[in-house]
């Protein structure tokens, strides 16, 4: 067995952990000698915060269609948000009442909120959909590498030989919880072994000191043994950090009674205790909400609402703490999950696994507000249990604008760690695509123009290009990808293209234009 071999069937749960305030905290990377010639770009101390939502969160009940409320409260008699209770963010949109920690960082312009968020050909697995999201593969392709994982091997390469280093002896990223995330796997490697107290990671260092030359495993022991030297020497300034400071803020609830808050505390402490680590991954689990929705079935610890109220007190608690630490400009945070909910609530008056859903962007540096609009929903009398809120923006196209104003990354090494162009959005104050998205966005001359219903076969569908290639794709109600209907470069002006819709049975599908400014998705009916 080669060494990558051995590496990659180690895969992602076979990782080295330490203890940190009852919680187990693994490392993943160290800094290389690259960082010298970086060590005046003004990006290289940001931070990015990943919080995973596991289960696949109820984005409709997250953030609150207004505007369509009687369509909303059609399709969830049971489930829906009471109007007067929503947290009102604009006219159009709300959030859960729980939510009143984010609500508030929200109103102070600390949060970005981007709708509809998914990616074409939607896998409702929520292993390959996770795997898609931590990986940035298209859904018909497996990839072994993450998306954080391919970039932070371009500031680190050839990871993890050689690695730490004198240069730098803080890790470039730590997962707190129990497995290491898959985005943060790199082209080259996975560290090491996973133990779970000082003692057995002891007795793995100190099983002999010979080269095992005489075993037949003598290449993998050594390995074994190189990778828990590596995470012993990343441990003493994890520890360091977290013995510099104490936290501040006095909105962390009671220990144990919120375990995201938990988490968000010790990155809060590594933060300010100047470890440098580039990405931080915290998780909340129970999002897979098929049954008893609001009020959480036999053996489901906490309901959804429970989980919101929990989300919003840690994210609350950490940016508030972060802030009185003085370090809450260098950090950005995020939230995802693996997928959204059906519209319409099942007969165990939860939801089903769906497409789409808002996710949140939050931190000093956010340009507050909300990336496009509610979704559309299908009038009470017209609704099925099939029904999909509709992907407008590709989960890759936050993942693009992150590396690019955030982490400051070439638009060559964006492409190369996404694998494809996508449009950049206004999420980061002083983002320079902000005036380009919201013009293509907003401007009706640049919509994808086409009629909601169609009771023919044949259509003309008509769009503007801005010069840039362009992709004109038809999906149905579930998210999978029905055709390409346009794939080029087309000179800047409208266009118009006939298509016939003849092969396609009765019901709902999308209409969708992406270029790398800008991605837009109309619905459609076909009722013969």
């Amino acid at each position: 067995m080669k060494r990558r071999d051995f590496i990659n069937t180690l895969g992602t749960g076979a990782i080295l952990p330490f203890m940190l305030q009852g919680l187990q905290v693994r490392a993943f990377g160290q800094q290389s000698p690259l960082l010298n010639m970086l060590a005046d770009v003004a990006c290289e101390d940001r931070i990015l915060v990943m919080v995973q939502l596991v289960g696949g969160n109820d984005g409709l009940n997250t953030v609150i269609p207004l505007d369509q409320y009687a369509n909303y409260k059609a399709a969830r008699p049971n489930l829906a948000i009471d109007e007067t209770t929503a947290l009102k963010l604009t006219d159009a949109t709300a959030l859960h009442p729980n939510l009143t920690g984010i609500h508030k960082l929200y109103k102070d312009g600390l949060v970005n909120i981007i709708q509809n968020v998914g990616y074409p050909g939607q896998d409702l697995s929520h292993f390959r959909s996770t795997d898609i999201w931590l990986t940035a593969s298209d859904s018909d392709k497996v990839i072994s590498s993450g998306w954080l994982g391919r970039w932070l091997d371009t500031q680190y390469p050839g990871f993890p030989k050689g690695y730490p280093n004198t240069t730098m002896a803080h890790p470039v990223a730590i997962q707190i919880g129990n497995v290491i995330s898959t985005s943060l796997a790199s082209t080259t490697a996975n560290t090491g072994l996973a133990f779970n107290d000082p003692k057995n990671f002891s007795n793995i260092n100190n099983y002999g000191v010979g080269s095992a030359s005489n075993t037949r495993f003598q290449y993998q022991l050594s390995y074994i043994r190189e990778t828990g030297l590596q995470i012993q020497n990343f441990a003493k300034p994890v520890m360091d950090a977290a013995n510099k400071v104490a936290n501040k803020s006095l909105l962390y609830p009671a220990k144990n009674k919120n375990q995201l808050a938990d988490q968000l505390k010790i990155v809060a402490q590594l933060i300010a205790g100047g470890l440098k680590t580039r990405v931080y991954i915290v998780t909340q689990t129970g999002y897979d909400t098929h049954a008893s929705q609001n009020t959480a079935k036999p053996g489901s610890p906490f309901a959804h609402p429970v989980l919101l109220q929990q989300l919003s007190e840690a994210i609350s608690a950490f940016q508030d703490d972060i802030t009185l630490l003085g370090v809450h400009e260098k950090v950005v945070g995020m939230t995802f999950s693996e997928f959204g909910r059906r519209i319409k609530e099942n007969a165990n008056i939860g939801t089903d696994h769906g497409v789409a859903a808002p996710l949140f962007v939050f931190g000093s540096n956010i340009q507050s507000g909300i990336v496009g609009t509610n979704p559309i929903l299908p009038s009470g009398g017209d609704i099925t249990f099939e029904d999909n809120i509709a992907m407008k923006y590709d989960f890759r196209s936050i993942y693009a604008s992150i590396l690019k104003d955030w982490f400051c990354v070439p638009n060559n090494d964006i492409k190369d760690i996404l694998y494809h162009e996508f449009p950049i959005l206004p999420i980061i104050k002083g983002s320079t695509t902000s005036s380009v998205h919201n013009k293509q966005v907003n401007s009706s001359t640049t919509l994808l123009v086409s009629t909601p219903n169609y009771t023919t076969d044949s259509v003309v569908i008509t769009f503007y290009s801005d010069g840039l290639p362009l992709k004109l794709s038809l999906f149905d109600s579930t998210g999978r990808e029905v055709e390409v209907l346009v794939q080029n470069t087309l000179p800047v002006g409208e266009h118009s293209i006939a298509y016939n819709f003849s092969g396609l049975s009765n019901g709902k599908y999308y209409l969708q234009i992406q270029t790398s400014r800008t991605q837009n998705t109309t619905p459609i009916i076909i009722a013969r």
